[in-house]
Order: C-alpha cells, then sequence, then structure tokens
C-alpha cells in the first residue's frame, strides 16, 4: 500500500467567502468530517497533515509582487482601481478580509503535499482546498486568487520532475496553461465544458502550445450534457494514451466537482463514478499523484465526490464498500441517495446519445492529428 496524506487544518475551517458568493469554502471540512466518521484515515499507509502557509517568497515564483500587495491591501480594506484590474472586487472574486489568509494557506497545503512527496515521505496526497487554476500572475479570476496548483507544478518541475498536469474541472484551467504554454516539462491536459458554453471561454482543441511547448498543452472540450460513457471516451482515447507516451515522474490532478449532474453553474452530467474510474486508472502508473479539489457547487456531491476520491487515491475503497451503503444518507446528514458515497447511474436519452458521442468523437479525432504526432502514438 502506498503511503497517502491528506492536506488540512481547522485553521482553513475558519475562513469564508462571502455569503452571497457560490464558492463554499467549507467543503474541505465537510469532507474532513466524513473521512473521520467512516475511519477512512485509519490504516498504516495513511494520514492527515496540516498545511503552513505559502510565503511571499514562494508566491513570487508565478505572482508578481505588485498583485500580491494589491490582494494584501484589498483584504485590509485597501481597494483602488488598479486592484479592480487585477480582478479583485469583481462579483466572481469579491473583496473580503480574510481573502489573502485564506488564499496563502490554502495553497500552502498543495505546496506541503508537493513537497511531502519530494521528499518521499508519501507517493499520494490529496488537498481538497486546492485547485485554483485561473489565478494568473497578476489576475484574480473564476473564485481564484492565487493558483496553488501552477505552483506545485513549477516546484515539481525545478526539482527535475517530469510534470504531467491533468485537470477534469468543468472550466478549462486556463492559468496553469497559461504559464507552461511554451514549456515542454509539464504536459498539461484539460477536459472541461466547451467554452463556447462557459467560462472562462478557452480551452479549444486546436490551443496546443507554441515553441517548446507545441504538443504539450492539450484540450480536450467537451459539449452540455457530456455523460459517464462519453467522458471516458475521450479520457481513453486522448489522456491514456499521451501519459503512456509522455511518462511524467509526477501527476498534478486537479478534481474539481463541478462536472457532475446536478451542479448549478455548469451543465454536464457526470457521475462521481466516473472519477473513480480515472483515479483507477491514474494509480495503475505506479507514480506519486498530487490531488486537489477545485469547483463544486452542490455542496453535497462535491463532499461526497472528494471522500470516496480519498479512499480510492489511498486503497480503502475496496476495503469499505460494503460498510459505506447508507452514508449518503447518515453521513452526508440528508436523505437524497442512501447508496453509499458512489452516486446513482443516470439513464441518458438515446438521442443526446448519439449527438455526444458523434461530437467527441470529432473532437478526439482533432487531438489526434494535431498532438499524437508530436510524441509518437
Amino acid at each position: 500500500m502506498r503511503k497517502a496524506v491528506f492536506i488540512h487544518s481547522s485553521g482553513l475551517d475558519e475562513f469564508c467567502y462571502p455569503s452571497n458568493c457560490p464558492f463554499n469554502s467549507s467543503r474541505a471540512g465537510k469532507v474532513q468530517k466524513v473521512l473521520t466518521s467512516t475511519g477512512l484515515f485509519s490504516g498504516g499507509n495513511r494520514c492527515q497533515i496540516a498545511p503552513k502557509p505559502a510565503t511571499e517568497d514562494t508566491l513570487t515564483k508565478f505572482h508578481t509582487p505588485r498583485y500580491l500587495h494589491a490582494l494584501q491591501s484589498a483584504a485590509k480594506g485597501k481597494f483602488d482601481i488598479e486592484s479592480l484590474h487585477m480582478g479583485i472586487g469583481s462579483p466572481d472574486c469579491p473583496v473580503f478580509s480574510d481573502m489573502y489568509d485564506y488564499a496563502a494557506l490554502a495553497c500552502g497545503a498543495t505546496l506541503t503535499a508537493a513537497n511531502l512527496i519530494l521528499s518521499g515521505d508519501f507517493e499520494l496526497a490529496f488537498n481538497p482546498s486546492g485547485g485554483y487554476h485561473h489565478a494568473g500572475p497578476e489576475l484574480a479570476a473564476g473564485f481564484c486568487y492565487i493558483n496553488d496548483v501552477a505552483l506545485a507544478c513549477l516546484i515539481l518541475a525545478e526539482a527535475d520532475k517530469r510534470v504531467l498536469y491533468l485537470d477534469i474541472d468543468v472550466h478549462h484551467g486556463d492559468g496553469v496553461q497559461n504559464l507552461f504554454y511554451s514549456r515542454n516539462d509539464v504536459m498539461t491536459i484539460s477536459l472541461h465544458e466547451d467554452g463556447r458554453t462557459l467560462f472562462p471561454g478557452t480551452g479549444f482543441s486546436e490551443e496546443i502550445g507554441i515553441g517548446d511547448g507545441k504538443g504539450y498543452c492539450v484540450n480536450v472540450p467537451l459539449p452540455v450534457g457530456t455523460y459517464d460513457q462519453a467522458y471516458m471516451k475521450a479520457y481513453n482515447s486522448v489522456v491514456l494514451p499521451l501519459i503512456k507516451a509522455y511518462k511524467p515522474d509526477v501527476i498534478v490532478f486537479e478534481l474539481g466537482a463541478d462536472a457532475l449532474a446536478g451542479d448549478p453553474l455548469a451543465h454536464l452530467q457526470l457521475t462521481n463514478n466516473t472519477y473513480v474510474d480515472i483515479i483507477y486508472s491514474l494509480l495503475d502508473f505506479d507514480i506519486p499523484i498530487l490531488m486537489t479539489g477545485g469547483g463544486g457547487y452542490n455542496i453535497d456531491n462535491t463532499v461526497r465526490a472528494w471522500a470516496l476520491a480519498w479512499s480510492v487515491l489511498c486503497g480503502a475503497d475496496a476495503e469499505n464498500q460494503e460498510a459505506n451503503i447508507g452514508l449518503g444518507g447518515v453521513m452526508m446528514e440528508n436523505i437524497d441517495w442512501h447508496g453509499g458515497l458512489r452516486d446513482r447511474q443516470l439513464s441518458i436519452d438515446s438521442q443526446l446519445h448519439n449527438t455526444i458521442m458523434y461530437t467527441i468523437g470529432t473532437t478526439i479525432e482533432i487531438i489526434k492529428t494535431n498532438i499524437f504526432p508530436f510524441h509518437g502514438v
């Protein structure tokens, strides 16, 4: 059994976005509560570790000092038009008193995970408070102030690791893509709802990198209504062959839960069973995995998905399947679904099935034409 670490602390539970903001930072604490209640931290191969905030010196590996100063000032009530031009104070990145401290601690949790992997103490790590993939060097966007996953990829690459960044959040991972667009030491792969129907309006299959990075940026835009079978067709046809060809030393995996059916901000129709299949496939590569949270705006569905994801990552899924029956109602404190941490299967209209399969099939062929030749696939 590979050693797995869950990164969280009560300090992260003390922060919250404004009540009118869709982003709910309590999700990670709720996941921790479910995992503790179900014994999913017990066992010699898994544990919890508290993070430390990312230092400003570390943050300036990606973000500019000017931007970090603007975040700190806004958190203290000093806000100006220059900050607004950086996205600070926009509807999706509101100003609140804890904004910088929370972002630095959430980022620190992801970097704690990266350093634990580099030290060799752990091979698998999960920070449910991470995944802020939209933030740019001088830009807050999409509820993201500090880009923890971009920084984790940078730190791992600086340690001479060949990094595969896989992003399955429903929104395109634009901030991470932009950083590595001309580099080949970090391959970025993002599966997301088509930018023509969802923020941030990027991530088209023609975006493949430039210079040394050409062929190392992979985008799989998905049509509205994409369901488990269609999603896994794209994943198996595109992602798995590229991971095998690229041969990464470590995988940074952004597990946004907003691709799940019922998410109020997006339009895909996945169940968390797809997340299980993906995690098992990544574990088969037998290399370190740093997994983070991300989006997810149906709170109950997100918490259940991430609790399930941890159980699979740390090897507890099989041993707890029978014990987990009923957790949907008992531990999740709701009556929507009593079948355990796994979602029920969804029925798909046959006409929608055919339309989505055709669209995804076309996208797969474009990617095979544009990307695969760079990797001898």
